[in-house]
């Protein structure tokens, strides 16, 4: 491996994470301004998608100038064809997260009514799981990565309660159908945000391990 080879490399990685703590960053904000009724802050994160949008097209121009200019095999060729999944996913919850913003918009019009359903132990396992991803891949941790991937069936089933719920407090509360709706979507940003994870982790135990587990957790 030349040099010059190994700084790029050095800095995809740089890019890939610093993309990484800006969406959990983001998710984060989200979350929050859904619990917090804050508007002001779910503005942020809306406001803050373009700059997200610009990382990830840059760390994929980054991964295809590699690809082009080294043809990296074995352990590297892994690693960059990780990277560009990743990226993928990464970008894919930062769009997330601007859903569950927008959704808190509203939901803060509707402060004083309690969720019915536990969203905030919703919210917290996701934020874990997509935590864990990002340190599994700072760390290259295969161990961290199986424990999210294993994590999704909660997140799933919690989500099904949540519809479920959601749809029998819209038959005796239809006055509040725009609000519970709005729940029920926060509960399904919030499960697809958790395979995005799963999809990260898995990326990353294929970097690691070069086997590819998808559909087999």
């Amino acid at each position: 491996m030349t040099r010059h080879f190994q700084n790029e490399i050095l800095r995809l990685k740089k890019k890939i994470l610093h993309l990484a703590a800006m969406v959990e960053e983001g998710l984060q904000m989200a979350v929050t301004s859904v619990t917090d009724s804050d508007r002001d802050l779910a503005k942020r994160v809306i406001d803050a998608d373009p700059v997200i949008d610009t990382w990830e097209i840059e760390v994929e121009e980054e991964c295809l100038k590699i690809l082009a200019l080294h043809q990296p095999v074995a352990a590297d060729l892994r690693y960059i064809i990780a990277v560009l999944k990743i990226n993928s996913d990464l970008e894919r919850i930062a769009d997330l997260a601007v859903n569950i913003a927008e959704r808190a918009e509203i939901l803060a019009g509707h402060h004083d009514i309690p969720f019915p359903f536990d969203l905030d132990e919703m919210l917290e396992l996701v934020m874990k799981m997509v935590r864990e991803s990002v340190d599994a891949l700072v760390s290259s941790d295969q161990k961290k990565a199986h424990h999210v991937c294993l994590s999704d069936d909660a997140i799933d089933s919690r989500h099904e309660d949540a519809f479920r719920i959601v749809k029998d407090k819209i038959k005796s509360h239809p006055e509040l159908t725009e609000y519970f709706v709005s729940l029920l979507s926060v509960s399904t940003y919030l499960e697809r945000i958790a395979d995005h994870a799963t999809n990260i982790a898995e990326d990353v135990i294929y970097m690691i391990e070069g086997e590819i587990v998808r559909h087999q957790l």
